[in-house]
């Protein structure tokens, strides 16, 4: 039986850009500004201007996805389509990882503030959880469990209201420090790019930038839920997308110029903070913004959680349709349309992230790391699916050019990223590779699913040998931006080998018609 069937179409325009931005406007309105001014000074701006212009690419390529077929679970379902198994395989499982960390790094975000008021859940010379506050962060993700449990019209209710409400603190926030406690001679002080501007690109993947504003993927994930797919998907990305893009660059302009100037003695590196904007609110003698902003603390990151919890059991949802985990997985609560035992698997999870971890920066900088990947992906599938024809008279407008340009950025980000970040998170993919090598020998499974996925192999290789002798943490053979502009070049030319690799995929598994009915079916 189909259990996609059970899942309800009962979210719409405002909910569904509610969805987004109640996944993007998260803890890392709390932390990132103070994370990303650490380590680029004032230019940590132009980091938020980048990082929200290249997901913005990205977030396109997928309303296209999204408006093409619709699917709970998308993210995972679409590299399965194009590419095979091998791909889909380890594509889904850097997605579900990261996903699963979401809720405990935001629960410990709350937790973490929430230390203010009750001593003795935070260690501030540790950086990290008590045990009574990974208690506190485990009951916080129970009640995110709770609320996605009785259906996704609770779920897009409850999280517009609060998308509501925490959209507005921000807001003032901004507003205050420009009317007061602004030093813009912090801007010149140290230098605009005191560690350089390389800084300020790594900080990209490092800080919580591209983690706050991948909350976008939730709408993808979604997508088998949306009423009038092909109108609403793009709508709420893009509209999402601009308004956090400007929301978190005004955010990074006012702290940069609200941190007092003998704060900066040691530079930018050496601000330290409990709860920076709170913290700075009291500086400048703003009692009531530092209690306002410590209440918002509590909303925002549960907001966020709210809707990775939610996109995060459609994923488990699509990796068992997919044959990735169980099929256990794939049931549908007839009563309440919602994968219920999604939904608990991933609450376990994110305790394995929660308990060794125990701090919002450290889960932070381990996703950041990994999620590019999913989203490269996803650049080479649409253009898959135009060549094979999937994509007639449903495509947006300037996706040649966009799906190629968002892979080079995507590259360029993990090339920019410190290479003693970006080697764990190869390593990991590698590991996905190697697991699925030994599903399919154990299987029996035809070799076309690995030639299928033989360019993400190859991709793997560049990635390593561009960043070991680059001028991030490598060896830094050729000097910037000489060497950005091969990594760019290269990245351009692999897409178009990933994309004819797909196409010979999908033609050899002959599983375009049977896609162009399930189509036009669900038109």
């Amino acid at each position: 039986m189909n259990e996609e069937q059970y899942l309800k179409k009962k979210i719409g325009f405002w909910s569904l850009t509610a969805l987004s931005l109640g996944g993007i406007i998260g803890s890392s309105w709390l932390f990132g500004a103070w994370q990303t001014a650490k380590l680029a000074g004032p230019a940590a701006i132009t980091s938020w201007v980048i990082g929200g212009f290249v997901i913005t690419l990205i977030a396109l390529v997928y309303a296209e996805l999204g408006s093409v077929k619709p699917e709970s679970g998308g993210l995972g379902r679409y590299p399965l389509y194009s590419h095979g198994k091998m791909l889909a395989t380890v594509t889904s499982f850097s997605i579900w990882l990261g996903y699963c960390a979401t809720a405990p790094v935001e629960s410990a975000g709350v937790i973490q503030y929430a230390n203010q008021f009750w001593p003795g859940l935070y260690d501030a010379a540790k950086e990290q959880l008590t045990t009574t506050g990974i208690v506190a962060s485990t009951v916080l993700m129970i009640f995110f469990v709770v609320v996605n449990y009785f259906g996704v019209k609770l779920f897009a209710v409850t999280n517009t209201i609060i998308t509501a409400i925490k959209f507005v603190v921000p807001v003032l926030t901004i507003i205050a420090f420009f009317m007061t406690g602004f030093h813009s001679e912090n801007y010149t002080s140290h230098g605009f790019a005191p560690n350089g501007f390389s800084a300020g690109l790594s900080a990209i993947l490092t800080s919580g930038i591209f983690f706050a504003y991948t909350g976008f993927g939730n709408v993808v994930m979604m997508s088998g839920e949306v009423v009038k797919p092909k109108r609403n998907i793009p709508l709420a990305l893009i509209t999402s997308l601009v308004a956090s893009t400007i929301l978190y660059t005004l955010l990074q302009i006012v702290f940069i110029g609200a941190v007092p100037a003998e704060m900066l003695s040691n530079g930018w590196s050496g601000i330290k903070f409990d709860s920076p904007f709170a913290n700075l609110a009291l500086m400048a003698n703003m009692v009531w913004l530092s209690w306002i902003i410590t209440a918002d603390a509590m909303i925002s990151p549960t907001g966020s959680a709210l809707t990775y919890t939610a996109g995060t059991s459609r994923h488990v949802f699509g990796m068992a349709k997919s044959g990735f985990i169980p099929s256990y997985f794939a049931t549908v609560n007839k009563r309440f349309g919602v994968p219920t035992r999604a939904l608990t698997l991933n609450f376990v999870i994110g305790l394995l992230f929660l308990f060794p971890l125990k701090s919002w920066s450290a889960i932070v900088a381990i996703v950041g790391a990994i999620g590019i990947f999913k989203y490269a992906s996803a650049c080479v599938t649409v253009m898959v699916f135009r060549r094979v024809g999937l994509s007639q008279n449903k495509g947006i407008p300037g996706m040649q050019i966009i799906a190629p340009l968002a892979f080079v950025f995507a590259t360029l980000l993990i090339y920019w990223t410190n290479w003693s970040r970006v080697h764990l998170a190869i390593w990991g993919l590698v590991i996905g590779v190697a697991w699925y090598l030994v599903v399919h020998m154990i299987n029996k499974n035809s070799s076309i699913e690995i030639i299928g996925g033989i360019y993400l192999v190859i991709y793997i290789l560049m990635l390593v040998l561009i960043s070991s002798i680059g001028n991030f943490g490598g060896r830094g053979l050729i000097p910037e931006p000489f060497m950005s502009l091969i990594v760019a070049a290269l990245g351009g030319c692999f897409y178009y080998f990933a994309v004819y690799n797909g196409v010979w995929y999908m033609r050899k598994k002959g599983n375009i018609k049977e896609l162009q009915d399930e189509i036009t079916n669900a038109s």
